[in-house]
């Protein structure tokens, strides 16, 4: 997958600097029930299943810090082409992203790592090339 972080020294990825499949699906369900949940963007998950969503979520995560974790999902552009979402639905999503790493005081360099990873993945999202809001 594109944008996969590096492993870091002594062959430790950032998956596992990050503490691994427990702490990762902590925060994954965490940041999957802030989504569902919230006024702005919730609506988008409807009629999605929160079980399935946080699974697919910690899959793309895992793999993407290093894990030997396979993603089962469909491509993020096929996933989200049916949803008209906007720059700042998008931006609500990091906001919330971040205010998870905060809350499970994920290492700086992971925090902004992901961060870098899901902007990367923006176009495929919103399918909207000049949906960034500044």
């Amino acid at each position: 997958m594109a944008g996969d972080a590096e492993p870091h020294g002594g062959g430790m990825t950032a998956f596992d600097e990050l503490g691994g499949e427990a702490k990762l699906r902590a925060l994954v369900d965490d940041f999957v029930d802030r989504c569902f949940d919230d006024l702005m963007i919730g609506f988008f998950f409807a009629r999605a299943n929160r079980e399935r969503t946080k699974r697919l979520e910690y899959q793309h995560a895992a793999h993407f810090l290093g894990a030997d974790v396979a993603y089962e999902g469909r491509p993020i552009r096929a996933a989200h082409a049916k949803h008209r979402i906007m720059g700042g639905q998008f931006a609500r999503r990091m906001t919330l992203l971040r205010e998870t790493f905060e809350d499970h005081q994920v290492p700086l360099s992971i925090r902004e790592a992901w961060l870098e990873n899901q902007e990367s993945l923006r176009a495929e999202v919103t399918a909207y090339d000049g949906s960034r809001c500044d």
